[in-house]
């Protein structure tokens, strides 16, 4: 099952409290005060994991504590540190704090983009001090010790966006799933009805001279899909991290619509839900060039694209015709494109010792 959104409670573990304690030995007169100090409570931490793909693993465990410090002991004795919690999460994950007014937006606290990349996300409490460290000239023998201060807790929103190189958009059927199957090791439901694609696929292209992007295939759109028709405006968030769109578009003529208005469409929806995914660089390719287009009306959708300035190609998933130069096409872009600074992770919130 795919998650991409889950809530979570993380608390960090309590510090230990100081001992209090005296030295009591024989022919040792006036032993003096040797109570330790507590330990320090654990802390909880994300942890980018290239080995998880979804947020499944919490979805129903939604609670994570981390262990409080032990306390401290005579004979100068610190209490043991607790270990740190980590919890792994998916490579693309962003982590908000719920505020304390619902009303108000949560707050982006960090953005996990490289694999081992850690995010604090509540910092454990510090031991209390033992009544040792308290002796003064004036006070050879303190009673005074410290509890331990309490952990972080904290109301936390995680997000799943997949990191991919190109998005792959379009109606549904319009060949997605088929053009990702042939290009890359994934194995996406493929089937002649819309919306057999329910949650996004990932793949690696691989090409010669050890080149490989990731291609992201996420649910087909259809109109008004930036306000929730059909399945794509849940995940069209997941092609915010693309630097190149690749649109889809059914020139079969089985489906009945025109594919200019077909494109058109697509582009208002992207734009609709999100101006900076409608302006991100985007690769039209005409699909299913099997199946015999009506060559007029592929030469009216070529004339539309490319008086936008815009790329356009002509594949067959099925055949494989066109392939391989739609692969290198995506290549050159991407190896063209500046580094995405969006990309860059955020760093964790500071908090105060």
């Amino acid at each position: 099952m795919f998650v991409d959104e889950v809530d979570i409670l993380v608390e960090a573990g309590t510090g230990g409290a100081g001992a209090c304690s005296f030295r009591r030995e024989k022919f040792v007169p006036r032993g003096g005060p040797d109570g330790g100090d507590g330990g320090n409570g654990g802390s909880v931490y994300a942890v980018a994991s290239p080995h998880r793909n979804t947020l499944i693993a919490y979805r129903f465990n939604r609670e994570f504590r981390a262990k409080r410090g032990g306390h401290g002991e005579g004979s100068n004795r610190t209490g043991k540190s607790s270990p740190d919690l980590e919890l792994e999460v998916p490579v693309g994950t962003l982590v908000y704090e719920k505020t304390a007014d619902p009303a108000n937006d949560p707050i982006l606290i960090g953005d996990l983009v490289e694999a081992g990349q850690r995010l604090l996300l509540a910092k454990g409490g510090h031991g209390g001090r033992g009544n040792a460290r308290f002796v003064s000239s004036v006070n050879r023998a303190p009673r005074r010790v410290e509890e331990g201060t309490p952990g972080e807790t904290r109301q936390l929103q995680l997000h799943l966006k997949l990191l991919a190189d190109v998005g792959l958009v379009g109606f549904p059927n319009a060949g997605k799933s088929t053009l990702i199957s042939r290009i890359s090791a994934a194995k996406p439901k493929i089937a002649d009805y819309p919306f057999t694609t329910l949650v996004p696929n990932l793949g690696v292209v691989s090409l010669s001279g050890d080149r490989s992007f990731v291609v992201a295939d996420v649910p087909g759109l259809i109109e008004g899909a930036h306000e929730g028709h059909g399945l794509g405006d849940r995940f069209l968030k997941h092609l915010d991290r693309t630097k190149l769109l690749v649109h889809l578009v059914d020139v079969s003529g089985a489906t009945g619509r025109d594919p200019i208005e077909d494109f058109e469409a697509i582009r208002r929806e992207l734009s609709l839900f999100s101006p900076e995914l409608g302006r991100k660089p985007q690769l039209v390719v005409a699909t299913k060039m099997d199946t015999s287009p009506d060559l007029k009306m592929l030469g009216r959708l070529e004339a539309h694209v490319t008086s936008q300035g815009l790329p356009f190609q002509r594949i067959s998933a099925v055949a494989g015709t066109g392939l391989d130069e739609l692969q290198e096409s995506m290549w050159k872009y991407l190896s063209d494109a500046p580094p995405d600074s969006a990309l860059a992770p955020l760093q964790a919130v500071e908090h105060d010792a």
